[in-house]
């Protein structure tokens, strides 16, 4: 039996699609070029995500172009809207007299059709059996979805991109110049001791969500959660380290913000403050793998980390939640207020502080 052209490509080619929205493009393309009248599709994925609950794009026929709309997860961002959300959107906007769609599956991903017409019998026939075929590369595309998805909750974005763009083994990495921000919450153990489970996870995820927001506002990345502290970068990618500097003093500001905005409210609930400590620094490190030959992380170490760590343990005696070192106060036109210099522990250089102006 020779196949169809739309039939032919989505055994030949489409399970290499570049993703979603260009797989649901051309082959809603080539139904058209197969004398199938459609106004619109959709296709719709679940993704293994924090705050997103399914991910649908959606193409109109006329322009061919393709846009994404978000199902958040309950306790995401905003309610998780109804399973044909996406086919009632592309009713709405595609102009014309629309009739039925015909849904290619529900048993996974969701693919479905708009037609300006009613769909004859074989019409019908044909959307059916591409959808057969469009089974395995829907089921390629969920799976790379979901890995993808699954590395980025839980490395970053741009270590996910270098995780899966790499082979698994721990003597490769690069050594990159970034900006770097190390925090961590103040009298953790104690809260830990006298404070119900429920409440402690609830005050770090309330920190974590302040710290973390902040940093990847600004373009930043969190790199490691350790215990109750983070540790995050802004790396260098222009010529100028001046940028990724800015933004993280600008994100450093945006957490303390935060924090005062989150301690207001705990105030009101009766619960004690948080308080935190934050260091910035700018310096060269090795981004990569490192641990044992069959249980590997990805992270970055070297002399700007240890750096940056033992600035942050300035924050207590100094009296200042963020502070930031001579390196990256160097690269900025941004007011700070010099501390002086000081001995870090284990660093052989004094170092010069700086700190944000109270504001």
């Amino acid at each position: 039996m020779q196949l169809s052209p739309t039939l032919a490509w989505l055994v030949d080619v489409a399970s290499d699609s570049a993703g979603a929205d260009r797989l649901l493009a051309e082959l809603g393309a080539h139904l058209v070029a197969d004398g199938v009248p459609l106004a619109a599709g959709a296709l719709t994925l679940e993704v293994p995500h924090p705050l997103i609950a399914k991910r649908t794009w959606l193409w109109r026929a006329d322009s061919g172009q393709v846009i994404e709309a978000l199902g958040f997860a309950p306790g995401g961002l905003a309610p998780d809207p109804p399973n044909d959300a996406g086919r009632r959107w592309l009713r709405d906007i595609v102009r014309g007299e629309l009739h039925e769609d015909i849904v290619g599956r529900q048993d996974g991903p969701l693919l479905s059709w708009i037609g300006p017409r009613p769909f004859t019998a074989d019409e019908i026939g044909q959307l059916r059996q591409a959808a057969r075929f469009a089974a395995t590369p829907l089921a390629v595309l969920a799976a790379r979805a979901t890995l993808r998805a699954t590395l980025d909750a839980y490395l970053g974005r741009r270590s996910a991109e270098r995780v899966l763009a790499a082979p698994l083994r721990r003597d490769l990495g690069e050594t990159i110049q970034a900006a770097l921000l190390y925090a961590d919450l103040r009298n953790f153990t104690t809260l830990s001791e006298t404070s119900p489970p429920g409440e402690v996870i609830a005050a770090l995820d309330a920190w974590f969500d302040r710290i973390a927001g902040a940093v990847h506002a600004f373009g930043g990345e969190v790199l490691k959660f350790i215990g109750d502290g983070v540790l995050a970068i802004f790396p260098v990618v222009e010529a100028s380290p001046r940028p990724a500097c800015e933004a993280a003093l600008r994100a450093a500001g945006a957490a303390e913000a935060g924090m005062a905005y989150l301690n207001a409210e705990r105030g009101a609930k009766g619960l004690p403050p948080l308080a935190f400590g934050a260091a910035l620094h700018l310096g060269e490190m090795l981004w990569g793998n490192i641990g044992a030959a069959n249980r590997l992380d990805f992270t970055a170490i070297g002399p700007a980390v240890n750096l940056a760590s033992r600035l942050e343990g300035l924050c207590k005696p100094l009296g200042r939640a963020v502070l930031v070192s001579g390196a990256l106060a160097a690269e900025t036109d941004m007011k700070l207020v010099a501390l002086g210099s000081h001995s870090l522990r284990g660093i052989a250089a004094p170092c010069q502080v700086f700190t944000l102006p109270k504001t």
